[in-house]
């Protein structure tokens, strides 16, 4: 707990000594949270698709995160824009690392256009999890024009829990939940990661791609490092293959993770997303586990005690080197825009090596970005293992930030969820250069981003 200082010691919740892996609520950092949430002034964002008066209700969500191409068109055609109507849907969590990799302190905060300046959310240890949210599913229409308030329940029984929030659409970061999925079955012998799949959509679906035959090992590695659309929908239908999507489900909800879940995507070609839905305390719980670490990690309310071994050693580490492999580093990250004035620096990150060209630009599949990296990763600071989501309405970013030798001394989980996506962004954006993939987001994210950095960093 580096940004704790002598005098602030008695605002700090003291763990039981008894329960190494409990982890901390810490009121200090829940409230820095909170004021670095607040300090982000959304209000000044602009809304390029605001509510029309009359207008018939959007689709709920969208079911997928565009391709770069597709990005590149949407970028070029955003212009206008009016400022926001209202303070957006934002999850943030934070779980701080001990050395042995179990959680030391937790803070959780949302801001909604019910808590304008933030609220923080109770989180009880051992299990780190919290029942005073009565989370909603997203509904862009009911944001738009019911003040924020959604209508559905993610999970039943919450009516009475004080805290009412609409949780924003995951987008890619559902793909960690597939990932999970895929390495659940790989380590009870149902799939492989070196076996081929043979992805036969049925019926074809333009985002799913056509048929195609690929080790799961690729197929797993390009849903994570390049977020490609079409991997993903080849390993939901290999899941769906091995009817595992209810017990999927099940061991998100039997490990303390109910708002995990994946629901209703098709099994014939493994597209449809819609129905996917994450908190950021149960995602940054999903990230701790895949991290590892020693002892128990949290208990279940249930009182299952959760471990690291819930994946083996093996997959654990894959799941690693694919988080660490990202090539799209640019929400809470920015530095694949190394050098920009807009978007500013994010959390300081190093961009793996194997994007980068060798005048120092980066590729990743067919997004082109067009800063030389080399001088940011000169002085960055932290390795960021990280999952990234756009939609038109979600930005989310998932990740375990750890720093570089002598590079400070901080180890985390951070996780932010918010319904800023595409259509929104910042007053005086620059127009990107042609030819190069788009900023997808208001830089607010990313100042965000090196906000928590920089208190996870301390003095």
């Amino acid at each position: 707990m580096k940004w704790i200082s002598a005098s602030c010691v008695a605002l700090t919740v003291v763990a039981a000594s008894a329960t190494p892996a409990a982890g901390v609520q810490d009121v200090l950092l829940a409230e820095l949270l909170r004021e670095a949430v607040v300090a982000q002034n959304f209000k000044d964002v602009l809304d390029l698709t605001p509510p029309q008066p009359g207008e018939p209700p959007a689709e709920q969500r969208a079911e997928h995160d565009p391709s770069p191409a597709e990005l590149a068109g949407r970028a070029l055609a955003r212009t206008g824009g009016t400022p926001l109507h209202q303070t957006p849907n934002l999850d943030v969590a934070v779980i701080e690392l001990d050395p042995a990799g179990r959680p030391a302190t937790v803070a959780n905060v949302l801001l909604s256009p019910q808590h304008p300046t933030g609220v923080v959310v109770p989180v009880k240890t051992p299990s780190l999890s919290t029942d005073q949210v009565r989370y909603r599913w997203w509904n862009d229409h009911e944001w738009d024009t019911g003040g924020g308030v959604g209508t559905r329940d993610v999970l039943p029984g919450r009516e009475s829990a004080p805290i009412d929030f609409s949780s924003p659409y995951p987008a890619s970061v559902l793909k960690l939940m597939v990932g999970f999925g895929v390495l659940r079955m790989a380590d009870q012998g149902r799939t492989g990661l070196d076996a081929e799949y043979s992805y036969a959509p049925e019926p074809a679906r333009e985002v799913c791609g056509g048929p195609v035959v690929k080790t799961v090992r690729v197929l797993f590695d390009e849903m994570i490092t390049k977020s490609q659309n079409e991997s993903t929908c080849a390993l939901v239908k290999l899941l769906h293959d091995l009817n595992a999507w209810d017990e999927v489900n099940r061991t998100f909800a039997d490990l303390g993770m109910p708002t995990l879940m994946l629901t209703g995507s098709v099994p014939g070609n493994g597209g449809n997303w819609g129905g996917a839905n994450m908190s950021a305390l149960d995602t940054a719980k999903l990230l701790l586990l895949v991290n590892g670490g020693a002892d128990v990690l949290w208990t279940t309310d249930a009182g299952k005690p959760v471990t690291a071994a819930e994946l083996s050693p093996a997959s654990r580490a894959f799941f690693l080197e694919a988080l660490a492999g990202q090539g799209h580093n640019e929400m809470l990250s920015t530095p694949n825009w190394c050098g920009r004035e807009h978007p500013v620096q994010g959390i300081p990150q190093q961009v793996p090596a194997r994007w980068i060209e060798p005048d120092g630009t980066v590729t990743v599949g067919d997004a082109v970005y067009d800063r030389d990296v080399r001088p940011c990763n000169a002085a960055a600071e932290v390795a960021f293992a990280h999952k990234t989501g756009w939609t038109s309405t979600s930005g989310s970013d998932a990740g375990i930030v750890k720093s570089l030798p002598g590079k400070g001394d901080r180890a985390y989980v951070v996780v932010v969820f918010g319904n800023l996506g595409m259509d929104y962004v910042d007053v005086a954006r620059p127009a990107d250069p042609p030819g190069v993939f788009p900023v997808l987001y208001t830089q607010k994210y990313a100042q965000l981003g090196k906000a928590i950095d920089t208190i996870m960093k301390g003095p």
